[in-house]
């Protein structure tokens, strides 16, 4: 940023930066938010056609700290949507209305603005595009590389970074980046998440093969002597044997999730 103000004030012209939250909506509203950097001449002279589409503007200080703050924004925007991605898998794999999380959470203190827009549409798998995943992966993207470059590990920005390069991936990178929750509500029917959900099921048959195999083995319970030794076993439709199951599937499901990552992730230089 303070690069191309460089470049405009070397021409004699003047530079302010101003990136700005809200979304399409709020554009049309005329309620969007800037964050303003940059000279004080330069500001006042571009008020009146910032004011025209805002409906608050707040100075930050020099060229390049309103854009600082804009990726400091999107880090907990992107991280919020994703913990909420997560919750509602566990609430729903839990056996929890869904809406009654939804409900929870309207009198919680974490909730927000994004969660009051988001929520419903991820409920609903209706990923319409208001902030493109390519657009928040890329906000995420520069700020794990500041980190990098101030010797801060952001464990939270990183994990949201790899749920947004997964959607990349899937081919839903136009989507809006509440398309996280694709990952986690895959049984929820959508139409044109058939690539997603076709790979979700792929592992989940892979998890329950694996579960199988191995509640076989063990089963066979051989001593070293090559006696078999009797123990005492459960009813095999007991309700206890069956949560014993889905526990030890939906944990190597998510094993055999991060597996699959990884044959993906292309390999860096630094690796080889």
């Amino acid at each position: 940023m303070r690069a191309a103000a460089e470049i405009v004030e070397g021409r004699g012209a003047r530079f302010i930066e101003a990136p700005f939250t809200g979304s399409k909506a709020a554009a049309g509203k005329g309620e969007l938010v800037y964050y303003i950097g940059g000279n004080e001449a330069a500001w006042r002279e571009a008020r009146p056609i910032l004011e025209a589409s805002s409906k608050e503007i707040i100075e930050i200080g020099e060229i390049g700290q309103a854009t600082a703050i804009k990726i400091a924004t999107n880090m907990v925007t992107a991280a919020s949507v994703q913990a909420t991605a997560e919750a509602l898998a566990l609430v729903q794999a839990l056996g929890v209305p869904l809406g009654k999380f939804v409900e929870a959470m309207q009198v919680n203190a974490s909730y927000s603005t994004t969660l009051a827009m988001k929520m419903p549409k991820m409920i609903q798998r209706d990923f319409e595009p208001h902030f493109s995943v390519k657009h928040m992966l890329k906000d995420v993207q520069i700020a794990n590389q500041l980190g990098l470059s101030h010797y801060l590990d952001f464990g939270v920005t990183a994990a949201a970074c790899d749920r947004l390069v997964e959607q990349i991936q899937w081919g839903h990178g136009d989507d809006d980046y509440s398309a996280v929750a694709r990952k986690y509500l895959s049984q929820i029917a959508s139409a044109g998440s058939e690539g997603a959900e076709t790979e979700e099921a792929d592992v989940r048959t892979t998890a329950e093969a694996i579960v199988g195999g191995v509640e076989s083995f063990v089963g066979s319970d051989s001593t070293t002597s090559g006696q078999t030794q009797s123990r005492p076993t459960r009813a095999p439709d007991s309700d206890e044997a069956k949560e014993a199951t889905a526990l030890r599937r939906g944990f190597l499901t998510q094993l055999l999730r991060r597996w699959r990552q990884l044959l993906k992730r292309p390999v860096s230089s630094k690796e080889v």
